[in-house]
């Protein structure tokens, strides 16, 4: 499948079904993550993988995960981020998010569903996992088999803006 084709038919899906990822599956997607690019390549990442239903429940506290059977936590540590030094910005947001959509849609590839969250509760889910202080939840992956009809991939068309209203050439 191209890219593009991939791209349009990824949707967030927030209803799975019951039927847990394999392990290969599993492999494989955190195999996307392992490879995606990071400034300077720092790697400042950490995946945390909940599968376990004691811990699916746990994460409940901090955030919807749509019953989703498999669930990455996208973390990077704020001290191994690279830091540009023209202005001090930490690439630590721009590293986990990179690793995170590698993941999402190495998953879409598989035939897996997936759901980006952002809106969760970062001292719970802290607390509740053990992260670390220098450690900075950056997005959570629910990840599943699709519970839920999938939104239609020419969906774009009217809900996203055009070429020419998001690219402007040479200058302002």
């Amino acid at each position: 499948m191209d890219f593009i084709k991939l791209a349009k038919k990824r949707c967030s899906m927030r209803a799975f079904t019951t039927k847990q990822v394999e392990c290969d599956k599993v492999d494989i997607i955190l195999e996307g993550g392992r490879i995606a690019p990071t400034a300077v390549n720092y790697q400042p990442h950490t995946i945390l993988e909940i599968t376990d239903p004691t811990s699916l429940n746990k994460l409940k506290n901090s955030a919807n995960v749509f019953n989703a059977p498999l669930v990455l936590i996208v973390c990077c540590d704020k001290a191994k981020s690279w830091i540009r030094k023209f202005d001090n910005k930490s690439m630590t947001d721009i590293d986990g998010t990179i690793v995170a959509d590698h993941m999402v849609m190495t998953a879409e590839s598989l035939g897996l569903g997936t759901c980006w969250i952002t809106y969760f509760n970062p001292s719970s889910l802290k607390a509740d996992f053990n992260i670390p202080e220098n450690i900075e939840p950056i997005a959570i992956i629910a990840i599943g088999y699709d519970g839920a009809v999938r939104s239609s991939e020419n969906r774009h068309n009217g809900v996203r803006k055009s070429i020419s209203d998001m690219v402007v050439s040479d200058t302002f």
